[in-house]
C-alpha cells in the first residue's frame, strides 16, 4: 500500500471555538504519528467561519513542538497572497526547528472569496501573473545561495524544503512537470480533470537534481466509522457545508443530521455528489475497497485524506481506522 497522509482544515465545528480547534488538530497530528501516516498538512484558507488554518506556518509551529517524526508541511500556501521571501523565511525558521520535517505546497488560488483576495493580494492581476515567476524565486530563497546573491532568506536559505505543486486543473499539472516538483491534485473538491492531470504531469515531467522522477499524491475525502449508516450520518456534515458554500453562507462546521431532504435541493444534491465523487465514506470494508479501487485507477504514489467529521473523537477513531485498512491493504 502506498504511504498515506492527512490533509487537515483545522475545521470550526457550531458550538466550538477557534482554540477548540487548534487543539484539535493537535491531537490529530499527534495520532497521525502514532498510527504512521506519512505527512500532516495545513491548508491555507481565510475569513472562513469553519475553517481556522488562515496561517499554516503558525499553527506547524505549534504541531512541530508537540510530535517528534510525522512529516508537517502546507497544502499549502496560496503563493500569489504572499511575498516569496516572507515564505522562504516562515519555512526555512520551521525546517531549522524541526529538521528534514518540513514540507511546502503551493497553489495559485486565493483560498477565499475575491473581496478577501483583494484584501490579501492588493494587486489581484499581477500576483497571479507572476505565480511561476514566484515559484522559482522561493525554490532559489530555500536553495544553497548562490555568489554575489542580493537577497537571502534568513532563516530560509540551504534548508532545501521539498516543495510541492498543487492544483485541481492541467494548468498547475503542467507547472508541476517543467519545473520537476512532486505534484498533488485536490481531487476532494475538484474531481473533474484529475485522471487527465496525473496523465499530463507524467507524461511531460522533466527530471531535477532533487526529484528526478514524478511523484503525484491526490486528495479524497474520507468518513470511515463502526458502520456504513453511521458513516453515511456523518458525512451529511461536509454535504452541508457544500450547499453552504453554494448558497453563500458563511457559518461553521454544522452537526450531521439524519436525512439531508429538505436540506437541499435536486440541484444542489447533484452538484455535492458529483464533487464528491471521490469521498470514501463507509465501513472498514467498504472504504478498504474504495481506497484499492481509487489507488490502483491513479495509479498514485502517495494519497492525503481530508478528514470532514463534526465529533472530534469520531475524527480521532476515523484516523485510526484509516491506518488498519491501510495495513490490511498493504499485508
Amino acid at each position: 500500500m502506498i504511504p498515506l497522509s492527512i490533509l487537515d482544515l483545522a475545521p470550526i465545528a457550531e458550538g466550538h471555538s477557534v482554540a477548540d480547534s487548534f487543539r484539535q488538530s493537535l491531537r490529530m497530528a499527534q495520532r497521525a504519528e502514532v498510527e504512521g501516516f506519512q505527512r500532516f498538512w495545513l491548508a491555507e484558507h481565510h475569513g472562513m467561519s469553519n475553517v481556522a488554518s488562515s496561517s499554516p506556518a503558525v499553527l506547524l509551529s505549534h504541531l512541530g513542538a508537540a510530535t517528534h517524526t510525522i512529516r508537517l508541511g502546507a497544502g499549502g500556501v496560496m503563493l500569489p497572497n504572499h511575498s516569496p521571501l516572507i515564505v522562504a523565511e516562515q519555512f526555512g525558521t520551521l525546517a531549522e526547528l524541526y529538521p528534514d520535517r518540513i514540507d511546502l505546497g503551493l497553489g495559485r488560488a486565493p483560498g477565499t472569496d475575491m473581496n478577501t483576495a483583494r484584501a490579501l493580494r492588493r494587486n489581484m492581476d499581477a500576483a497571479v501573473d507572476q505565480y511561476p515567476e514566484d515559484v522559482q524565486t522561493l525554490r532559489r530563497y530555500l536553495a544553497q545561495p548562490v555568489e554575489n546573491q542580493k537577497v537571502l532568506a534568513v532563516p530560509g536559505c540551504n534548508t532545501q524544503v521539498p516543495i510541492w505543486m498543487l492544483g485541481s486543473s492541467l494548468y498547475s499539472a503542467q507547472l508541476a512537470a517543467s519545473f520537476g516538483l512532486p505534484y498533488s491534485f485536490a481531487s476532494h473538491f475538484a474531481p473533474d480533470q484529475l485522471l487527465q492531470a496525473l496523465s499530463l504531469y507524467r507524461r511531460h515531467y522533466q527530471a531535477s537534481i532533487e526529484n528526478p522522477s514524478p511523484y503525484a499524491m491526490a486528495g479524497v475525502m474520507a468518513v470511515v466509522a463502526d458502520s456504513d449508516e453511521e458513516a453515511a450520518y456523518l458525512f451529511t456534515s461536509v454535504q452541508q457545508q457544500f450547499i453552504n458554500l453554494r448558497r453563500g453562507k458563511n457559518v461553521p462546521f454544522a452537526p450531521p443530521v439524519t436525512a439531508m431532504s429538505g436540506l437541499w435541493t435536486e440541484l444542489e444534491k447533484q452538484m455535492v455528489n458529483h464533487t464528491l465523487q471521490y469521498a470514501f465514506v463507509g465501513s472498514k470494508a467498504s472504504v478498504k475497497f474504495q481506497m484499492k479501487s481509487f489507488v490502483d485507477k491513479t495509479g498514485i504514489d502517495e494519497l492525503i485524506v481530508s478528514i470532514p467529521i463534526f465529533d472530534a473523537e469520531k475524527r480521532l477513531n476515523c484516523v485510526s481506522l484509516l491506518a488498519q485498512i491501510r495495513d490490511e491493504l498493504a499485508g
